[in-house]
């Protein structure tokens, strides 16, 4: 079927009629064509011991009807060591173009046994790729790195590497000329004590002389409340301008997580905010007591393995999106709850 606007929350197909997939994605504009990619969830289903397949990437000109250009990222079902074998927890493909190099670089983190989350990094000729494995393993700054976003300077070029430190705080490290690693400058921010409160899933975006950043609790695959923050320079200091979802009275970003914001190329004021939600039969009551379960989880108190945030079947197969767009009150973000709706409707 042929789309006609964007609908939060439903299944999303694309022009061959499947399922799309690309999770915990992002959006690039070239050569006057959309390219949304993310993380291939289509063989992650319950029992399967599958946490991706790849990385996939859609391509169109109207954000409404998707092609598929296939798996720019293969996975390596045949190299268990690989950071690309599907058992290893690969999330959140992140993409930006070295205007220096030529070159695409693309960073994915890859959790580890016990937990430990490093990151790897490919580049590429071709936004399709195929793309090659430059490094893996990382610590960056001898951190465990979480969630995160990479940003382009549109002036000078200058990269920048915003990721949760994991259970801890958020920073935001320059990246090298090549954008392959981190130089060692680096800033904390929102430093918090353990989840679900501290801050991950970082999306930036740019208004203006304004830097912004919309990020996440830390609740596992369950919605929680999500907070703004502006700043006036990639490093900050950053100031907290609340949940930016104000018609959401269940604190869970209208059961959903943002994983990225896109500005129009073509739209004079049009930010986009794109999210999963990977649970789409979870209600929000129970997303709200899985939170209050990890939060005395990480409180040190032990949680009953009836639980409700064990009881609950995860198949992020199956799971939508909610893409929305994003209003401002004065300076202040907003992000308002639509059934349909539609790029035309806006200047």
């Amino acid at each position: 079927m042929a789309y006609g606007s964007i609908r939060p929350g439903s299944v999303w197909s694309d022009t061959n009629g499947n399922r799309i997939q690309a999770h915990g994605g992002s959006m690039l504009h070239h050569d006057g064509r959309f390219y949304w990619y993310g993380e291939n969830k289509e063989r992650t289903t319950p029992g399967s011991g599958i946490w991706h397949w790849g990385v996939r990437c859609y391509s169109s000109d109207d954000l409404y009807n998707w092609v598929d250009e296939g798996l720019i990222i293969p996975p390596a079902p045949d190299e268990p060591d690989s950071p690309l074998h599907p058992a290893k927890l690969m999330d959140r493909p992140h993409i930006i173009r070295n205007e220096r190099t030529g070159k695409w670089v693309c960073w994915l983190k890859i959790m580890t046994a016990g937990h430990e989350q490093t990151s790897t990094v490919l580049v590429a000729d071709d936004l399709l790729g195929p793309y090659e494995i430059v490094a893996t393993g990382l610590r960056p700054l001898s951190m465990s790195a979480g969630d995160f976003d990479l940003v382009v300077a549109p002036d000078d070029g200058k990269a920048y590497y915003y990721f949760e430190r994991v259970h801890s705080e958020l920073i935001c490290a320059d990246l090298t000329d090549d954008y392959t690693g981190v130089t060692g400058y680096y800033s904390t921010h929102f430093p918090l004590h353990r989840p679900p409160d501290v801050r991950e899933a970082p999306a930036y975006f740019r208004r203006g002389d304004r830097h912004y950043l919309i990020t996440s609790g830390t609740s596992a695959y369950f919605p929680n409340r999500s907070e703004a923050a502006a700043a006036e320079t990639f490093h900050g200091p950053w100031v907290v301008l609340g949940d930016p979802h104000p018609g959401d009275s269940t604190g869970t970003s209208y059961r959903s997580q943002i994983t990225s914001v896109f500005k129009h190329p073509h739209k004079k004021d049009l930010y986009i905010a794109l999210a999963d939600r990977w649970l789409p039969n979870v209600s929000a009551e129970i997303a709200n007591q899985a939170q209050d379960e990890f939060r005395r989880l990480f409180a040190g108190e032990t949680i009953t393995p009836d639980s409700v945030s064990a009881s609950v079947v995860v198949d992020t197969s199956i799971a939508d999106y909610v893409w929305l767009p994003i209003r401002f009150d004065g300076d202040v973000p907003r992000i308002d709850w639509l059934d349909e709706w539609r790029v035309e409707d806006f200047d």
